[in-house]
């Protein structure tokens, strides 16, 4: 595929148009974009949601009546800035499937079973060190039809909010050793290898809770030359 606009001169984000991920060819830019300078409402609110969060959002095996099936899973970390000083007071938010590789979402007709109890997102609000934990179940792959025979690797949708709405980003998550990484175009699109590694966890025995739950570290760079990857490409 020709790419039309040019690729970000920043490895750590994808083009804006990657040849195998074949739906980016239609949502690209076809011209150069038009910088709109930001108003002073745009740049100092609204807080997005930061403090209706509940306290038991972060742990989405506990959102409904009963458990969800699957592999309870603890993933924590913390939000940092290009010099490692922590973000306090970062809304994210997560989304992802459930154990079978099924989003509660009317879109998602992948023939796998949906979970009474799982509904697949939650909240929290780092606190004053940037750091976050979620308790979740270990998503499942799923089928997204990009390729022949396409399927995507395990992962979490994080998405970040500082004090504005123009402060967000949106990244993934991805689980250490999974064989669907070599397939993955969405994975691949960043092009640097030890860049993608920034999006996989790590295996964490402190995190594990003992006879309950596998635990995994995911520190949030935010900018820098280690800055993690995110979905919108930045020239900086």
């Amino acid at each position: 595929m020709t790419l039309i606009y040019p690729k970000s001169s920043n490895a750590a984000h994808p083009a804006y148009d990657f040849g195998g991920y074949r739906s980016t060819g239609k949502r690209h830019p076809l011209k150069p974009l038009i910088i709109m300078p930001h108003t002073l409402s745009e740049l100092t609110g609204p807080v997005y949601g930061h403090d209706a969060v509940r306290d038991n959002e972060f742990d989405l095996t506990k959102q409904h009546l009963g458990e969800p099936l699957g592999e309870r899973i603890v993933v924590a970390g913390r939000v940092l800035d290009e010099d490692g000083r922590p973000q306090p007071n970062t809304l994210i938010e997560i989304w992802q499937a459930n154990a079978c590789g099924r989003y509660v979402h009317g879109v998602d007709q992948h023939p796998a079973p949906l979970d009474p109890n799982f509904t697949g997102a939650g909240r929290a609000v780092t606190d004053a060190d940037g750091r976050y934990k979620f308790v979740t179940i270990k998503p499942g792959a799923y089928p997204w039809g990009n390729h022949h025979n396409a399927w995507r690797p395990n992962h979490i949708h994080f998405s970040l909010f500082g004090p504005s709405f123009l402060s967000r980003i949106v990244t993934q998550m991805y689980f250490p050793g999974d064989p669907l990484f070599p397939f993955d175009p969405i994975f691949n699109s960043i092009t640097d290898a030890k860049v993608r590694d920034r999006m996989v966890c790590r295996f964490d025995l402190g995190t594990t809770v003992p006879d309950w739950a596998l635990g995994y570290q995911f520190d949030i760079v935010l900018r820098g030359r280690t800055a993690t990857p995110t979905e919108e490409p930045h020239d900086e």
